[in-house]
């Protein structure tokens, strides 16, 4: 017996090949580091059992799929082979041509589907719950698209901001009187259509995300995100502030434009932290909110009941990116529900900026009328 297969030197490599394991997986996603979908076909039945498994009976699904294009007996021929049939010899991952990735679903995409896929059966054999893969919720794909229902709402609260976006434009310019240079009076029309734009633009990367979540579209989908929170909580000071000044709306902005380019740029050139993000966003999202309920509640506007019910909504579309719940079916998780959330959320809050511009516009004409009276 040579002294590396004594028992107790085996058992001393698996220990350090668990503790390897361990190590590497401690900043992944409980679905990552799962036994069944990265190191074995077998949930945790004790650390024994564990290092057996791992050790001389597993196989490394990612890894053999990488190496064979095969999860089970389920095989991706492009993953393999060349056009031609010839078999590659390298890695997949470094043959693929690009196009591949947006014709259909790439290789190491696949990988991870169906190495989840068969990580939540076996774990739901077992009585296990339904856990995270690479900080995600696992779903199920519809005709190829990796989040239908996010997919489908996403795209309804891009309609109806392109609906409210397109009705405040008609209202401004069409309906309402204007001045002699054809400005509206409403002095933040600027402003709320730089909002539609920055909203209809992360609607968009939102949708394109849902449906092929890769690192370009993820980024996108992120960042303009970001820059919309960000702006909501200018706008949300400026208007509730009654700020009109060019002046005073710089030095209100600068600060506020600096610290998300700072963040973005963090993000993208240092470490794409989620959880950073998630506060960062939660933050601003709250202070615009806190700003536009103390308003609702001190100003006379008629329309401050629909705002009411904004910032109420805003709350509970918050409160469900903050306690996230495990996809239902693989299809309806936390993030999910409140897309849904935001839709008549979109159409409520649109409704109120239109119903200001007709109550500050009626209000600065009826001012106008009143001083031209009593200079006459």
């Amino acid at each position: 017996m040579t002294p590396a297969s004594h028992p107790s030197n085996l058992q001393a490599n698996s220990v350090s090949d668990a503790i390897f394991i361990w190590k590497s997986a401690r900043h992944a996603s409980l679905g990552d580091a799962d036994p069944s979908y990265k190191y074995v076909i077998f949930p945790l039945l004790g650390i024994d059992k564990f290092i057996h498994c791992y050790t001389h009976e597993s196989r490394n699904c990612l890894g053999e799929c990488e190496k064979s294009g095969c999860v089970g007996k389920r095989c991706f021929p492009h993953c393999t082979f060349s056009s031609d049939g010839a078999s590659l010899d390298f890695p997949w991952y470094t043959q693929e041509p690009s196009y591949m990735r947006w014709k259909q679903w790439d290789c190491q995409s696949d990988c991870r589907y169906y190495c989840m896929l068969n990580s939540d059966r076996v774990r739901s054999s077992f009585g296990h719950g339904i856990v995270k893969y690479h900080s995600k919720w696992p779903f199920k794909r519809v005709f190829g698209i990796q989040q239908p229902a996010s997919v489908a709402f996403s795209a309804l609260n891009l309609a109806m901001h392109f609906h409210g976006w397109l009705s405040f434009f008609i209202l401004l310019y069409y309906k309402l009187p204007t001045g002699l240079d054809k400005k509206p009076y409403y002095d933040y029309a600027g402003l709320f259509h730089l909002y539609g734009l920055l909203a209809l633009n992360s609607w968009f990367w939102g949708t394109v995300f849902h449906s092929r979540d890769v690192e370009f579209t993820g980024k996108l989908h992120y960042f303009s995100g970001i820059v919309l929170v960000g702006y909501s909580l200018i706008l949300a000071i400026l208007r509730c502030f009654n700020v009109k000044l060019e002046a005073a709306r710089v030095m209100v902005s600068a600060p506020l434009l600096a610290f998300v380019t700072v963040h973005i740029l963090y993000l993208n050139n240092y470490q794409m932290d989620y959880g950073m993000n998630m506060k960062v966003c939660v933050v601003m999202a709250a202070a615009q909110l806190l700003i536009w309920a103390i308003w609702a509640g001190t100003s006379c506007h008629p329309s401050r009941q629909k705002l009411w019910l904004v910032v109420v909504a805003g709350a509970a579309v918050m409160l469900l990116e903050i306690y996230d719940f495990p996809s239902y079916e693989g299809f309806l998780d936390a993030h999910t529900a409140s897309h849904a959330i935001t839709i008549p959320l979109t159409y409520t809050w649109w409704s109120f900026i239109k119903d200001d511009v007709e109550f500050t516009t009626s209000t600065l004409l009826k001012n106008g009328k009143m001083a031209s009276r009593k200079s006459l």
